[in-house]
């Protein structure tokens, strides 16, 4: 992040005091583009992420990886890869900051699904590494000691002349049949190993409609951080739904919008809101069900609201965008329809945004200007007729498709950009 005019106002509250530790950053490149990408929240789980794959084909890809700090580098364990069927549209881990629940994970597409973690079985990640270098450097040691062994026994054979090249070649068939069965028995144990390990299981298949054969992909979701048995997912059939991820079924679901919807969030225990691409912004309260409150709309006629962040350390204010604008939409939801700041530097279309989990004042937003940019909202009421400018902006590689800020440990922001995860 390079430093604007204004960083003298976060100095403190990002911790860039001189003398303290320099900005870090890490990068994972991933075999495909990445799309979908967040933080674990458990407190022994501090540097771990998951993220997703987009491939235009039906086979697509999740892995869970991990940073060492000692070494810099990401650890990615083979047993927390996994297929997943279509572009994952997002993926959370439980919000589980004191470790009390199942390690779990959600992701969303043609369905709900939501993945238990084993990772712990059979090592860690790191540990399993280690192994595999231990397990190269003996392997590499019994392929000497057969290699001598064999030299041995055929220059032994070699003395017996035309007789001895004949017991050569009669034991050619047999050292093969050997290699082929300890190859074999390698493969079997290697499948067998895999097995055990199962880090990854797929605990629940959640689908909006069992009546119909058909599914309506779902665009998005968010896990209530109250009630973690809460998940509301937002999907292109104009619902949201809650789900009880405990019960496995239907908590709530809700004709939302006139049209598809397309992001939602929690901004409390029964309150969500959703924007949608009717090209407004609701709130709905799980109390009063028939009911719902229309707090902005899109100034511009008939362009989709993309995306929705609920500022969880202040619930009055909300962030949104539309499809192909380069504004992010600060709203207060005291004061409906108009919004109390409009954040206008990005240089091409905006994709993400994200909250910070430790301040009220404080949002980063990022796009296909390869900027992520951070915003100081504390002193909105005071706006130059120039508008708000970022206190700290970051120039990734390429298009910045995702964005996520960790909630334990908000030092740290992950950004995905073609195939790189970022941090």
């Amino acid at each position: 992040f390079r430093r604007t005019k204004k960083l003298q106002i976060t100095r403190e509250k990002f911790n860039m005091n001189p003398g303290e530790k320099q900005a870090e950053i890490y990068t994972y490149e991933a075999p495909w583009l990445i799309y979908a990408c967040n933080w674990s929240v458990r407190n022994d789980k501090k540097l771990r992420l998951g993220i997703g794959s987009f491939l235009e084909e039906y086979e697509n890809k999740v892995e869970i990886v991990t940073l060492d700090e000692e070494t810099g580098k990401f650890l990615n364990d083979p047993n927390l890869r996994f297929d997943h069927p279509y572009p994952c549209t997002k993926l959370m881990f439980v919000p589980d900051k004191e470790c009390q629940h199942e390690d779990l994970m959600a992701t969303t597409g043609d369905f709900l699904r939501i993945w238990k973690i084993n990772e712990d079985v059979g090592g860690t990640a790191k540990e399993k590494a280690n192994e595999k270098e231990e397990e190269r450097e003996n392997d590499d040691g019994n392929t000497n000691i057969s290699n001598n062994n064999n030299n041995k026994r055929n220059l032994k054979k070699g003395g017996g002349g035309g007789g001895g090249g004949r017991d050569t070649n009669t034991e050619k068939p047999s050292t093969s049949g050997q290699q082929e069965k300890q190859q074999q028995q390698q493969q079997q144990n290697a499948s067998n190993k895999q097995q055990e390990d199962g880090k990854i299981e797929l605990r629940a298949l959640l689908a909006n409609n069992k009546n119909s054969e058909f599914c309506a992909p779902l665009t998005s979701f968010d896990w209530n951080e109250t009630n973690v048995n809460r998940v509301g997912t937002s999907s292109i059939d104009t619902t949201c739904t809650v789900w009880d991820i405990e019960r496995e079924c239907v908590d709530t679901q809700l004709i939302a919008h006139d049209k598809e919807v397309h992001d939602i969030a929690w901004g409390g225990p029964d309150v969500f809101a959703s924007a949608s691409a009717d090209g407004s912004v609701r709130v709905f309260d799980l109390r009063d069900k028939d009911h719902s409150t229309i707090i902005y709309e899109n100034p511009e006629i008939g362009v989709p609201l993309l995306r929705l962040g609920w500022n969880k350390q202040d619930p009055r204010y909300m962030a949104t965008f539309g499809m192909d604008s380069k504004v992010v939409a600060i709203i207060d939801i005291r004061f409906p329809t108009l919004p109390v700041a409009e954040l206008k530097r990005h240089a091409s279309s905006v994709n993400t945004l994200a909250w910070a989990p430790h301040s009220s004042c404080h949002i980063c937003s990022a796009g296909d200007d390869a900027q992520a940019l951070i915003w100081d909202l504390s002193a909105i009421n005071q706006l130059s007729e120039g508008g708000l400018d970022p206190v700290l902006a970051y120039e990734a590689g390429a298009e910045i498709n995702q964005l996520q800020w960790s909630a334990t440990q908000p030092d740290w922001i992950a950004i995905a950009f073609s195939r790189s995860l970022q941090i």
